[in-house]
């Protein structure tokens, strides 16, 4: 049978519950379904918020062929497919789910049909475009953020269903859920069909019922992704390989794993271990390189060594705190004794007077002269 999350999935703008400040009157999305306004966008938020919803109501909105593919398992190959695919004269769109996963070569394979209009894309992903999809593809998207489903939005979204919560399992489905419709529904209906109604008590025992599998692209991807993360950050090794552990025996794609242990190493180890970053890079090198089932063997042996490194935010945090400062004063003017004198008139601008190779001064822009972040 369907799951109840895409049985009552809603077919236009009016049946979405949240997002309002996307498809509320006079919200972007909504104007653009309402005019047939043709454009490619990143949808960007937390699962289970909408964004596959959006995407089809859109496509319905353009009369256009949708394409619904999945970066995970999808390539160039089923790019061509969809190009050469005959979609009788309407336009062709495609949803793209977690776009992110796209390699730089498989994105700069679809920008040309997305800049001259082959196609439309609609993106859909969790992670940061800035830092996930490729600069000349983000530059011809609109980027939309979707925000976690608030509690008024899931109380209306569970109501819909017809099955009988009371407060007390709804208080557990809303502190289970995080903001994700899909994760509600979803454990809503394993405790449904395993126990026959929604209780607190139906709703611990689904939890833990090997009926409910981990989801590679669902919550549970996402929920022991970050229980593995924050036991590496804790320094306990014995919880981290658990967590690998599930990930491994539910065909967890390694690089993933390993994509972020490559993330870990320079974030929270950084300067008070530096071998941590080649370790971690040498893991991902082997997960490439070899694959399944050996790799496990090579992500272990990363996950102990981060677990037992020593831990630093140095460097992330004075990165972060220089990167707020960029946005907040845009682009200062560099000071003239750092600056390259190529030409004579720069040389007359006094461009590279003074400079010298180990020089005290603060070569930061005026404005910001006596700042400090590395401390």
């Amino acid at each position: 049978m369907e799951p109840l999350a895409s049985r009552i999935r809603p077919q236009t703008l009016n049946d979405v519950v949240g997002q309002e400040h996307l498809v509320g009157e006079g919200g972007p999305l909504r104007v653009a379904v309402e005019k047939k306004h043709k454009f490619s966008f990143v949808l960007w938020g937390p699962p289970g918020t909408g964004k596959t919803t959006i995407a089809r109501i859109y496509a319905r909105a353009l009369d256009a062929k949708l394409f619904e593919l999945s970066a995970v398992s999808a390539g160039k190959d089923d790019i061509r497919k969809m190009i050469s695919a005959n979609a009788h004269g309407k336009e062709k769109v495609l949803f793209l789910d977690e776009i992110h996963r796209f390699n730089k070569g498989q994105q700069d394979f679809l920008l040309p049909y997305v800049e001259n209009g082959t196609l439309t894309l609609i993106g859909a992903t969790t992670e940061n475009p800035s830092f996930e999809i490729i600069a000349p593809l983000l530059s011809r998207c609109r980027v939309f953020v979707l925000e976690p489903l608030s509690e008024e939005a899931l109380r209306a979204i569970v109501k819909s269903t017809k099955v009988k919560v009371d407060k007390d399992a709804f208080d557990w489905l809303l502190g289970y859920s995080n903001g994700d419709a899909r994760k509600a529904l979803g454990m809503m209906e394993g405790a449904k069909t395993l126990y026959g109604k929604v209780t607190v008590d139906t709703l611990n025992k689904a939890l833990e019922s090997p009926h409910l599998r981990y989801d590679k692209k669902g919550e549970e991807h996402y929920d022991t992704i970050s229980a593995f993360i924050k036991s590496m950050r804790a320094s306990q090794a014995d919880a981290a390989l658990y967590y690998l552990a599930r990930m491994v025996e539910s065909g967890e794609d390694p690089l993933f794993i390993a994509r972020r242990m490559v993330v870990f190493a320079s974030e929270d180890i950084g300067l008070a271990q530096p071998t941590a970053l080649v370790v971690a890079d040498a893991v991902f090198r082997a997960c490439e390189t070899i694959g399944y089932p050996e790799c496990a063997i090579n992500l272990a042996h990363g996950v102990a060594y981060l677990c037992q490194a020593k831990k630093s935010r140095t460097s992330y945090n004075a990165f972060r705190d220089a990167q707020a400062d960029a946005r907040e004063y845009g682009n200062l003017p560099v000071p003239k004794k750092i600056r390259n004198p190529v030409t004579k008139l720069m040389k007359g601008l006094s461009y590279g007077e003074g400079y010298e190779k180990y020089d005290n001064e603060s070569y930061l822009p005026d404005a910001i002269k006596k700042k400090k972040y590395l401390k």
